[in-house]
């Protein structure tokens, strides 16, 4: 099959980037981050999550980010949800300022279940079951995350058959997308198409994506695997933002700058103004004191310094 034409990136950097930052970060520079997101071409945005405040303080402001971005025309927006309350909470605020997505996520390991939610695989979709539902009945797609399908930190090896019995959990339960997760960023591109031939087997390719981790400097090579099976969708986030709590110095996801410089060498559209990226992970990286993690747009602003 001949590499897709247009390549559709979901910028994570907001929600699963920042969730991960130790110091507060103002309300204020999230909000400015998913607007220089949306002012550079990303059209698929996670911006927050509802989770418990106890769990995950960064997010605490969930409601205030949502609101104070509104609503972008032509922008999606998504919002992590970890159960009914989680939405109930989303759809508190007016609707001109809901999300257009929520995202529900599940493990391909039982052990990482055990330890993240402290449920099994099968307890962890039943609780999904009502959130799908309701986030329908409201015209909200959902969006299901698969973590851990190609290793686990207490397990080890995850197999194609633990992954796709959670895609056929996930499917049986409603959701309307299957992303496969590289949590710990071990998987390799053999091993990652096994893991998306089994996505595939049950939905369609248009709502296939992955969302690789870079711990081993893999995700670029596996993002490349995925788009000679055609998938054309992917998580990444801006300035390489978040770490792995399971792999000390990790890099965390894959940044939008890098996976962007590598479409734009092989001539796929995505609609995104790379430099505008670049931008924005400069913004961050200044607000959270660090350099950016991702290689492209270390070196794109070297060079716009040397100029």
């Amino acid at each position: 099959m001949s590499l897709p034409s247009h390549v559709t990136l979901v910028d994570v950097g907001p929600r699963d980037g920042l969730q991960n930052e130790k110091q507060p970060v103002p309300t204020e520079a999230k909000v400015e981050l998913v607007r220089r997101l949306v002012a550079a071409g990303l059209r698929e945005i996670e911006v927050t999550s509802f989770v418990s405040p106890k769990w995950v303080p960064q997010m605490a402001d969930n409601a205030q980010v949502l609101a104070a971005v509104g609503r972008p025309p032509g922008v999606r927006l998504s919002v992590l949800v970890p159960n009914m309350k989680g939405l109930e909470a989303a759809l508190a605020a007016p609707p001109g300022q809901r999300p257009d997505e929520v995202v529900v996520f599940g493990a391909a390991s039982e052990a990482f279940s055990q330890r993240n939610i402290n449920c099994s695989i099968a307890e962890s979709l039943e609780r999904f079951r009502p959130v799908v539902a309701a986030a329908h009945e409201v015209d909200l797609k959902v969006r299901a995350a698969i973590s851990c399908a190609l290793g686990c930190p207490y397990q080890g090896e995850v197999t194609p058959d633990e992954v796709e019995r959670v895609v056929v959990g996930m499917k049986e339960i409603g959701v309307d997308h299957c992303g496969i997760a590289d949590t710990i960023g071990v998987g390799t591109p053999r091993r990652v198409q096994a893991a998306m031939e089994r996505a595939l087997r049950h939905f369609p390719l248009v709502e296939v994506s992955g969302h690789f981790h870079d711990t081993y400097g893999q995700a670029l090579a596996n993002v490349y695997a995925c788009l000679e099976m055609g998938i054309h969708t992917f998580d990444a986030s801006v300035g390489g933002l978040g770490g792995c709590p399971y792999a000390k110095g990790a890099t965390g996801n894959v940044a939008t700058e890098d996976v962007l410089f590598m479409l734009r060498g092989l001539d796929i559209d995505t609609g995104i103004d790379l430099d505008a990226v670049v931008d924005a992970a400069a913004f961050i990286s200044d607000v959270l004191g660090r350099k950016p993690v991702s290689r492209s747009a270390n070196a794109l602003l070297a060079r716009r310094a040397a100029a």
